[in-house]
């Protein structure tokens, strides 16, 4: 979503999970919500004069990637990590990017567009001559990741499964790129928005559906970055199915468990006001949410803690209304 389910027909790298594949919608976002009180990219990612990049290092799925020097030619497969990479203000060395990598608007004038995130464009990624393409195991299939291996190109798979995986893989994808005092500072960010989470107070969380697609119903599972996103901020992703990233679910079953809050983002599935009225009967209530808010890890994490922690103290207030 950036990992995740959603139209498609494409088996994740890991080959399980999510059956189904997940294409973003290019949205054209404005400017991306950002943490205001992160370090300005501009002077926080000045690159290093001699940054502490291996000649090999291991991805986060364990495979070796050859890296011979600091990259300058950079494929993103990773919508969170494209933005990523222009927040490092390393965006003039990016050279491919899918088509679902909009945000920030106009932030990579001279990137080529090689197609989508399940689909890339393999024959014109090689062409490019990357020194790195940048890929997720649930955003991107293994099949087009061992093509562009078996091609000499060096793919570092990220993985990250809660927030603080995603520090850890922010930070490394800094020291990759040559931004690595930014890229601490972006992880910093985010332990400290966690810490503020954790000294506001995490009551009894809410439970909580959080579909992410719909004919047929998928749902967010428990382990997952976005499950653990909300667990943090006092939402509790229901159990809907045992051991499944993204399963199917059928919502009879899913009213059964009589959870406290819907939250609908809107991708990879574009929930509206409309999808709003299938839960009308429910008692729980029901949220639209900014679903680049809860799967984008990257400069929006910090942001996104904050915002979700206070939509569940808003839910709280109203539920204890209700009685």
């Amino acid at each position: 979503m950036s990992g995740g389910p959603g139209s498609g027909a494409a088996t994740v790298l890991d080959g399980g999970g999510c059956r189904n594949a997940v294409h973003h919608r290019p949205t054209g976002l404005e400017e991306p919500r950002i943490d205001p009180s992160l370090p300005s990219p501009a002077t926080a990612a000045e690159p290093l004069r001699n940054p502490p990049v291996p000649p090999s290092l291991t991805d986060e799925l364990g495979a070796e990637v050859p890296l011979p020097d600091v990259p300058t030619r950079i494929v993103s497969l990773v919508p969170s990590l494209s933005e990523t990479l222009w927040w490092l203000r390393v965006s003039d060395r990016v050279v491919g990017l899918t088509d679902y990598c909009t945000a920030p608007p106009h932030g990579f004038p001279a990137a080529r567009r090689i197609r989508g995130t399940k689909n890339p464009d393999t024959a014109a990624i090689v062409a490019l001559e990357p020194d790195l393409v940048i890929a997720n195991q649930e955003e991107n299939r293994r099949v087009d990741v061992e093509r562009l291996r078996a091609a000499g190109v060096p793919v570092y798979v990220t993985a990250p499964a809660t927030v603080p995986d995603a520090a850890r893989t922010l930070a490394t994808i800094g020291g990759l790129v040559g931004a690595e005092q930014a890229g601490a500072g972006l992880a910093q960010s985010i332990e400290r928005a966690l810490d503020q989470v954790v000294s506001a107070g995490r009551p009894e969380p809410l439970a909580t559906f959080c579909p992410i697609w719909r004919d047929p119903w998928m749902a967010t599972g428990r382990d997952t970055y976005a499950a653990d996103l909300l667990s943090w901020t006092g939402f509790a992703v229901l159990p809907v199915v045992e051991g499944e990233r993204y399963p199917e679910v059928d919502l009879a079953a899913v009213e059964e468990l009589d959870p406290d809050v819907v939250l609908l983002p809107d991708e990879p599935y574009a929930f509206g006001r409309g999808d709003r009225s299938v839960f009308s009967g429910w008692r729980a209530r029901t949220r639209l949410v900014d679903g680049t808010q809860l799967t984008w890890y990257g400069p929006r994490t910090p942001y996104a803690l904050a915002e979700f922690g206070r939509r569940s103290r808003e839910l709280r207030r109203r539920l204890a209304r209700r009685g």
